[in-house]
This record gives structure tokens, C-alpha cells and sequence, in this order.
């Protein structure tokens, strides 16, 4: 498996989430994700980016 992709085990690991809250992301769509066979994977920028948007959501307005 390429670094540039991670799978949904991957990404309940980094983010500390069960199976049902990582599909629940993907599904809508707040997590990027791509289909290659049966299997779903999500591009690690993806990830970044969705970390990058929950810190702005957090950061305090103004600044």
C-alpha cells in the first residue's frame, strides 16, 4: 500500500475513531476518500486537510 493512501483502519488509528464514525465522515463527505476495487482509502492529504479544518474551525475568531 502507497503512504499517499491509507486505509480506514489507518485512519481510526491516527484519529483515535471506531469503523462507524470514520464511515460517517466519508460519507459526508468531510473526509475525501477514493474506491479502488472493493476498497475504500483515503489519500493522506485528505487526512491532513481534514485535521488542517477542524484547527480553523477551533482557532478563535480574528485571528
Amino acid at each position: 500500500m502507497s503512504p499517499d493512501l491509507l486505509t480506514v483502519e489507518d485512519v481510526m488509528a491516527r484519529l483515535q475513531l471506531g469503523k462507524h464514525s470514520v464511515y460517517d465522515l466519508i460519507r459526508t463527505r468531510k473526509l475525501a476518500s477514493v474506491q479502488i476495487g472493493r476498497c475504500r482509502h483515503i489519500p493522506a492529504r485528505a487526512l491532513t486537510h481534514y485535521l488542517d479544518s477542524l484547527i480553523k474551525e477551533a482557532a478563535p475568531h480574528g485571528r
